[in-house]
């Protein structure tokens, strides 16, 4: 267009769907055919972190064990600590069973018995008959499960012809005068254009935002565009407060090592070679929910029982597996020791430390994935989002393992159902996607303010300083002391933003430019979670307070909803909606 340095293309969608992991691929399958629909997505669709998810996706099969789902969403509640929305908890754990089996009917390989039955195996907190042992209620693929499921349902995509638009990244959203949705921004990578969609329905899909930390176990593409985008649009974040350190990440590196290694047999030990978790979860030991393994990990470091010369991390034990079984069942996470460790998991203990992982909080929906704007559940006309952008909240304060790449398919398939119904029935203006205006100005003018800024600030050292910040203040445990501390720091780091400078000022594959976007939503969802964390003065789950270690379910049993108020730079709110109940009462958690 005249007078802009950058191209802007214009499309026409009844739905887009933002993001190809497992849950926008899923959402896609379901609304292959039904409508005009395109998938966006900033990476080629099999590099979605989906594919990094490795120990297996949970549904009670009873191929190996007994088990129910009755258990299953027990485990769940018990293992969100209490702040699961036990409705939809049942409704993931009772569409599990058909879920998988919908998998392996689509092409899955996963393991067998040696009945030919899908093999499951143990993973931590799920147990059964409520508490009582361990289960194997984990379905595997090896320990490549999530690429496998993400193999699986593209190729799925291609057999029905969805439409796919790779390497665009979504930078902004457009509202109708009704709050309906009626479009998005979204940048072209490889020639640096930008393209409007206008849309009757978007479904967002866009994954984690682990890279606020120093130390994380997601890839360097999540950055949390989604709730960042709608978060400067004024709608709430849900539970942003609560995130996830898996306990067994690479020292350092973050790497995921999966606990489906502790599944097989794989033993922690601090610096002592004691198997320290037989004194914080006698029953199920290294097999206890994420969270209190991270804690109890950290609690072994500060007390002086880690391993190296610094004391700083401990052991992940699998020499006493048998080498038969370590190949078969663990052949990518023991490459990954050898490769980016140089040492032999069969004969050697693995160094490793917590990890950030995963994000409970996100963008507030309810159990057909329609994102809502309020405490009081009020949909937003033709918004949609699905996975761990989302927050249904079937993980309450802590997911459990597995429940992840369960959780998208369920609730991606939902997702999917429910924008195709809302289409199909005019949803939005009706008939064709009515063209959208403006919409992309100020995406325009904060590529323009990127190019032409002179400032004396690195994209790279803005970053480092923020994860350093989260690290230290923000992590495992946090006071209040510490939060204000980081609260302070995220002020001070959106100054020096204003002051970066980029040196590519191209259009191809410009990562200089998006890696400069992407640090201002991460810098926004830092922010939200420290304000939430602050807020909330008590221990639960993923959230742990030195000053307030209790957990207090009189006047913390409820859900945070944090929104920016003023537009784009305004200031953060909270309010609180109540955890919605069920059969199962809150109570102590012990394994």
């Amino acid at each position: 267009m005249a007078g802009r340095s950058v191209t802007v293309h214009h499309h026409a969608y009844d739905a887009v769907i933002v993001g190809a992991g497992g849950a926008g691929l899923r959402a896609a399958i379901e609304v292959a055919g039904k409508c005009r629909a395109v998938v966006i997505s900033k990476l080629y669709p099999t590099r979605s972190h989906t594919g990094a998810a490795q120990g297996g996706m949970c549904a009670a099969l009873a191929n190996v064990e007994e088990d129910s789902w009755e258990w299953h969403a027990f485990d769940t509640v018990k293992g969100g600590d209490y702040l699961v929305d036990q409705p939809a908890a049942e409704i993931m754990c009772r569409e599990a069973v058909d879920a998988v089996i919908e998998l392996e009917r689509f092409g899955l390989p996963f393991n067998r018995t040696p009945e030919g039955r899908i093999d499951q195996r143990r993973f931590g907190g799920h147990t059964r008959n409520h508490g009582e042992a361990p289960v194997k209620r984990a379905c595997y693929a090896a320990d490549r499960t999530g690429l496998m499921i993400l193999q699986t349902l593209y190729q799925q995509c291609l057999a029905r012809g969805v439409d796919f638009h790779d390497e665009f990244q979504v930078l902004d959203i457009a509202f109708g005068a009704d709050g309906e949705v009626t479009g998005l921004v979204a940048y072209e990578q490889a020639t640096g254009d930008l393209h409007v969609y206008s849309c009757k329905a978007a479904l967002f899909a866009t994954g984690g935002f682990g890279r606020v930390f120093k130390v994380s176990s997601n890839a360097h593409t999540l950055t949390g565009d989604g709730p960042a985008v709608l978060l400067r649009r004024g709608l709430p974040l849900e539970d942003m407060e609560f995130f996830q350190f898996h306990p067994t990440g690479i020292y350092k590196l973050g790497i995921l090592l999966s606990e489906a290694a502790r599944g097989e047999g794989g033993i922690l030990r601090n610096g002592d070679g004691e198997r320290f978790m037989e004194r914080y979860a006698p029953t199920v030991k290294d097999l206890a929910p994420r969270d209190m393994i991270s804690r109890a990990m950290v609690t072994e470091i500060r007390a002086g029982r880690g391993g190296g010369e610094g004391g700083d991390f401990l052991h992940l034990d699998l020499t006493h597996l048998p080498p038969e079984q370590i190949d078969e069942k663990l052949p990518d996470i023991t490459d990954f020791v050898r490769t980016y460790l140089g040492i032999e998991p069969k004969t050697s203990l693995i160094p490793v430390q917590p990890t950030a992982h995963y994000a409970m909080g996100g963008i507030p929906t309810n159990v057909e994935a329609e994102v809502v704007r309020d405490a009081r559940g009020t949909v937003v006309p033709g918004l949609y989002a699905a996975g761990e952008c989302a927050c249904v909240s079937v993980h309450g304060a802590n997911r459990l393992g597995t429940n992840s790449l369960l959780d998208i398919v369920v609730f991606g398939r939902r997702g999917g159902a429910r924008m195709a119904e809302y289409v199909a029935s005019g949803g939005g203006a009706g008939g064709a996607a009515p063209p959208v205006e403006g919409i992309e100005d100020e995406t325009l003018a904060a590529i323009e303010r990127l190019k032409s800024s002179t400032g004396a600030e690195r994209v790279a050292d803005v970053r480092a300083a923020l994860q350093e910040e989260m690290t230290d203040k923000a992590a495992v445990f946090r006071t209040e002391e510490s939060l204000a501390h980081a609260q302070s720091a995220i002020a001070a780091l959106r100054d020096r933003y204003r002051d970066v400078c980029i040196d590519d000022k191209g259009g191809t594959y410009n990562y200089d430019l998006t890696e400069a976007l992407e640090l201002e939503f991460l810098l926004d969802l830092s922010e939200a979670l420290v304000v939430a964390a602050r807020a909330r003065t008590e221990s639960r789950g993923g959230h742990t307070r030195d000053d307030y270690p209790k957990r207090d379910d009189a006047n913390w049993l409820k859900h945070s909803l944090v929104r920016r108020e003023g537009g784009p730079t305004g200031r953060l709110e909270i309010d609180y909606k109540p955890v919605v109940g069920g059969k199962y009462q809150p109570m102590e958690r012990k394994y």
